[in-house]
């Protein structure tokens, strides 16, 4: 990633008829090669902004350059730039998945052979060669996803938009989404701009979070830096023997402030220091000669900034706190 800004947006307004502002005065800056995830409720401007961003429709003040180009007076420059993937799939059910990539490298004036060989090369990409024959009323919700994720690509975009890409999809079809469109940034360098619903998209996707309410952006900052503004990691512990609660408590009564038992015969103690005080955690209780039943992790969750942040959960988020077993499963992320 370098320091470049793809997009850049300072006061952005739209507003509607009734004096309705959707998006109302945002600011954010996304740099080249970065995935910027925009989280937010149904109705909070996400949809408004990506709308703006791709010159579908026009600012109502501010300003907002895509590509080191003016949203309101470069929109061809602009739409030469990116490519979009939008909610609502815009295919012909009529037409195959080949016939889709042929009629969009048409449109985009991509010659011929060119067209074809890129064609070929996405469809694969996104899983799609054993059906590109087909015509794509035939195709799941998944396979139109992916294939209007290709068409989006063709021309080679330096920046994706992506709104709300994965909703209504299987988790397969999902995790498969995914894992291109982090390809995409971490391989190619494409910028991606990705609005969800979802939590867990935010979380694994996005180098950096704007969480949209209400049409202003409210909280901004990589998922780690979100989470930490709001609460500490929580260790919960369950002795194999129930009578030596007493004792564990007052082992891990140096390593932060007890809060409330997350199950029946636990001691949960929220973490001063974060998760690296785990080893002295377990070295602790060793030395006091406590048997583990169970020992467990509870990170702070993005619902939980987005409950602090507007005072409501997020539609798509799950019920409770993320627990992480020792030693948890980690996901590499390639450092920007």
């Amino acid at each position: 990633m370098t320091h470049e800004r793809a997009i850049d947006v300072a006061g952005l307004v739209r507003e509607f008829k009734g004096g309705v502002r959707a998006v109302d005065g945002i600011d954010l800056h996304v740099a080249a090669g970065e995935i910027y995830g925009f989280l937010g409720p149904n109705g909070a401007g996400k949809s408004t902004t990506v709308k703006v961003l791709t010159t579908l429709l026009p600012p109502s003040g501010g300003r907002a350059t895509v590509a080191g180009f003016d949203v309101a007076r470069e929109g061809a420059k602009v739409r030469a730039s990116i490519g979009v993937a939008l909610q609502d799939v815009a295919l012909d059910p009529m037409l195959t998945g080949r016939e889709h990539m042929r009629l969009q490298g048409g449109l985009q004036g991509i010659p011929r052979a060119e067209r074809a060989r890129r064609g070929a090369e996405l469809l694969d990409r996104v899983g799609l060669s054993d059906a590109a024959d087909r015509r794509s009323k035939t195709y799941s919700g998944g396979m139109k996803r992916r294939l209007d994720l290709a068409l989006a690509l063709l021309h080679n975009p330096r920046i994706l938009f992506l709104d709300e890409p994965t909703t209504g999809l299987d988790v397969q079809s999902r995790t498969a989404l995914w894992d291109e469109v982090e390809r995409l940034a971490r391989q190619e360098g494409t910028t991606v701009f990705l609005t969800t619903q979802y939590l867990e998209e935010a979380d694994v996707l996005a180098d950096r979070v704007g969480i949209i309410d209400r049409g202003t952006i409210v909280a901004e900052g990589t998922p780690a830096e979100l989470k930490a503004q709001v609460a500490k990691p929580t260790v919960e512990f369950t002795p194999r023997d129930a009578g030596q609660c007493s004792i564990a408590a007052a082992a891990l009564a140096p390593f932060g402030e007890p809060v409330a038992a997350r199950r029946d015969g636990s001691i949960a103690v929220r973490l001063e220091s974060g998760a690296d005080q785990l080893a002295d955690i377990v070295r602790a209780l060793d030395h006091a000669k406590i048997a583990v039943a169970h020992l467990a992790l509870h990170e702070p969750t993005l619902d939980d900034v987005f409950l602090a942040k507007t005072g409501r959960s997020l539609e798509g988020a799950a019920d409770g706190g993320t627990a992480e077993e020792i030693a948890p499963p980690r996901r590499d992320r390639v450092a920007a």
